[in-house]
């Protein structure tokens, strides 16, 4: 059997270089104003990333949606909805009031935002302009927050908040889809702020920052995230408990996310007991041939229990009615560094670089 890695091939990295140079133009021409960007009247922040997979987006987004509506200011959350099964042009998947689409519909991520915070306006399409538009048509909002945002230059933010996973140097190294980069390393010089997510994972966040500081040849706001557990929740019922509970039962995970190595290792990290895994492609919609093969696994095991994220029990709690021996692991984003920087930038009327 090969050794070879596909992702290391000379043919991937010659894929690579015209999908390095159509970004550079694009970007070229948004740098110099010959594509416009186009205004909404409320102020945007946009929170996103450079590379494709998790680095937090969305436990950001909720934070973020959680301290402007503890000011008092309405917020709206602009999604693309990846993979969503609805094919309409705009979805509105929460009006502040209830929400008004399932997952299957509306996207894995903008469900979890519409639940998790519930007094926020949830929509998503594709053209954000335009879905601003839709969307302040029908809905008392100040402010909108966009979910994966960075790329989306069409629509001028006030904020632009870029993720970097401090555990994820690997994925800084190449472009699409030699590596894991939808843009050059260059482009963070267009953030307001860097935001090194799983920072309490490395010893080092100058190593973790030196290949994109060289790029961009200028100082850059950064501020430093975890993730901690805040609780467990019962996938069949939605019973919340303390995450400790689980400790002294054995484990059996199942996720459907881009990063199923980082959701391991924050749950051997809290001292639970993994006796097996299950991992499905990120944004898998689960049938019930899936149910009936986690617990056929779990009882192979002995595991006294399926443990799963939050974005994959909103899609199974509908296929495991009222049982008991499922839980999804709630995460919090706690900020280690730079709190109040970051809260004045989100309520302050800067804008930034474009």
């Amino acid at each position: 059997m090969s050794r070879h890695r596909p992702r290391d091939s000379w043919a991937l990295q010659a894929l690579a270089l015209p999908y390095a140079a159509a970004i550079r133009l694009r970007n070229g021409l948004y740098d110099r104003g010959w594509l416009a960007q186009r205004r909404l009247p409320r102020r945007v922040i946009s929170i996103g990333n450079l590379t494709v997979g998790g680095t937090g987006k969305t436990p950001l987004v909720i934070w973020t949606v959680e301290q402007l509506m503890a000011k008092g200011l309405r917020v709206a959350v602009l999604s693309r909805g990846y993979r969503r099964q609805n094919p309409s042009r705009y979805v509105l998947v929460s009006d502040g009031r209830r929400t008004h689409a399932g997952p299957g519909e509306a996207g894995d991520e903008p469900f979890l935002i519409a639940l998790r915070c519930p007094g926020a306006v949830v929509a998503v399409g594709a053209d954000r302009y335009r879905l601003g538009q839709w969307v302040l048509e029908r809905c008392e909002v100040d402010c909108i927050v966009l979910d994966d945002g960075f790329q989306h230059r069409g629509l001028h933010r006030d904020i632009d908040l870029l993720l970097i996973d401090a555990t994820d140097t690997q994925g800084l190294r190449a472009m699409l889809p030699a590596g894991r980069l939808r843009e050059p390393l260059s482009s963070a010089a267009r953030a307001t702020a860097l935001i090194v997510t799983r920072a309490d994972q490395v010893s080092d966040i100058r190593a973790v920052l030196a290949p994109i500081m060289e790029a961009i040849r200028e100082p850059v706001e950064t501020i430093l995230v975890r993730f901690i557990p805040d609780e467990c929740v019962e996938v069949g019922s939605g019973v919340f408990k303390p995450w400790a509970e689980l400790a002294h039962r054995k484990v059996f995970l199942v996720s459907g996310i881009a990063d199923p190595s980082g959701f391991r290792s924050s749950v051997e990290r809290l001292g639970l007991e993994v006796v097996g895994e299950l991992a499905f492609p990120d944004h898998h919609r689960y049938v019930k041939d899936d149910l009936a093969e986690m617990r056929r696994r779990e009882h192979q095991v002995h595991a006294d229990c399926l443990l799963t994220t939050e974005k994959d029990a909103v899609k199974i709690a509908a296929l495991c009615g009222a049982d008991a021996s499922m839980w999804a692991l709630r995460l919090r984003t706690d900020i280690l560094d730079g709190r109040e920087r970051l809260q004045r930038l989100l309520l302050s009327e800067g804008t930034a670089p474009v």
